[in-house]
């Protein structure tokens, strides 16, 4: 094992870009760098290559390309579609339903929107952070406008019954007579799981093309044709006037040869990342004393483990882990420097001490056998360190 290479176990958080993806769009960097907008030839040029990414796109969600909306990323498209319909539907009601472990691209979103005056019911999740539909149709009123239910969790990797709660919606909305939009967040999926729209029976999805080896500041939001949307970003009418502004168009590029690239992919990796994870897991659970999976077993992402290690917290582990040279993370990226324990984690019941105590190791398809030894010679003595240096504390 070469101790100077950077093993990188966060692939939650982020990815690399891979080779062939940024081939594809580097020369939109510079040769080809024409606003899309634009009527003359190099404007054009730039013009097909976001209508050939949003194919692309279209594609592997077996959807419309004109039903693909280009963002700066996932948080903005979970932003426009919980605004943009929840917007659109006033009319009909303002009340909203989605989980309390959503990203908080989601939550702070309709927070904002509950203290505006909607009305927000948040559906609690059990011990393997599972949502059960039949407590979003016991949600589900006269006044009901919009359902955010992510696909699968950024932190535990637990997979939700979205088609199942697509079925449980679509029969509430027949019967108060006005359309109830479902939104999910897939934003961890694409590299793992079947996103076709159609299977999933969703009305919006957010994407975000860093999380499957495109670049960061892209994104997209799938938009149902005919679904109520009240554009949020007003400007020169890009997007068919549902997103203004200039567009990406090397992000666009690179995010649409990501996705057809993770796609293809999926099913030959999934095999190897299911074996890597297993293996993880079943080793830090067998040699590593009072240490819990967070997390459903069964529906889970291939990539993903959280396991919280009592009586050491994580930040230690991770200084650790980066001595060592691997990289990993104790939670969302986008809430690392938050004090406060895990949302996801508290809320399948962990203490306030275990939530803090936890690893999230996710994994990506470069990763080898060779660098998942190294961790696993490297992660059960360090926690076993990491405790008697508390216990000794304690007792001085």
């Amino acid at each position: 094992m070469d101790l100077n290479k950077i093993i990188y176990l966060d692939h939650a958080a982020t990815t690399p870009v891979s080779g062939q993806v940024l081939e594809e769009a580097l020369p939109y960097f510079s040769n080809e760098y024409g606003n899309p907008s634009g009527i003359y030839s190099l404007s054009q040029f730039a013009r097909k290559a976001i209508d050939d990414s949003r194919r692309n796109i279209s594609e592997v969600l077996n959807c419309r390309p004109s039903e693909i909306v280009f963002t700066s990323g996932g948080t903005e498209a979970d932003n426009s579609a919980i605004r943009g319909v929840a917007s659109a539907m006033q009319n009909f009601g303002n009340h909203i339903i989605t989980t309390n472990i959503e990203h908080h691209a989601v939550l702070n979103t309709c927070q904002e929107l509950e203290n505006s005056g909607y009305k927000i019911s948040y559906i609690p999740v059990n011990k393997y952070g599972l949502i059960d539909p039949d407590d979003i149709s016991k949600s589900i009123n006269n006044n009901t406008v919009l359902v955010s239910v992510m696909l699968a969790n950024n932190e535990i990797g637990t997979i939700q019954p979205i088609s199942e709660i697509s079925k449980v919606i679509k029969s509430h909305s027949k019967k108060i007579g006005h359309p109830i939009i479902f939104h999910t967040d897939a934003v961890q999926c694409p590299s793992a799981l079947d996103i076709s729209v159609d299977k999933l029976g969703v009305d919006l999805m957010s994407l975000s093309a860093h999380k499957f080896n495109g670049m960061k500041g892209t994104g997209s939001l799938y938009i149902k044709r005919r679904t109520p949307f009240k554009t949020q970003i007003t400007g020169g009418g890009q997007e068919r006037e549902r997103r203004s502004g200039t567009e990406n168009v090397p992000g666009i590029v690179a995010m649409g040869a990501a996705l057809k690239l993770a796609s293809e992919g999926r099913e030959e990796s999934n095999l190897k990342l299911v074996k890597l994870r297993n293996k993880i897991i079943n080793n830090l659970l067998n040699n590593v004393e009072n240490s819990y999976l967070n997390g459903d077993i069964n529906y889970r992402l291939p990539n993903n483990i959280n396991i919280s290690f009592k009586s050491v917290e994580g930040e230690p582990i991770l200084l650790g882990l980066d001595l060592a040279g691997i990289c990993a993370s104790s939670g969302s990226a986008c809430s690392s420097a938050s004090l406060e324990p895990s949302h996801v984690l508290t809320a399948i019941g962990l203490s306030d001490e275990l939530a803090r105590s936890s690893l999230r190791i996710s994994l990506g398809k470069e990763n080898t056998e060779e660098e998942i030894d190294y961790l696993l010679s490297i992660l059960p003595n360090l926690v076993k360190k990491l405790r008697s240096m508390n216990t000794i504390e304690a007792y001085n």
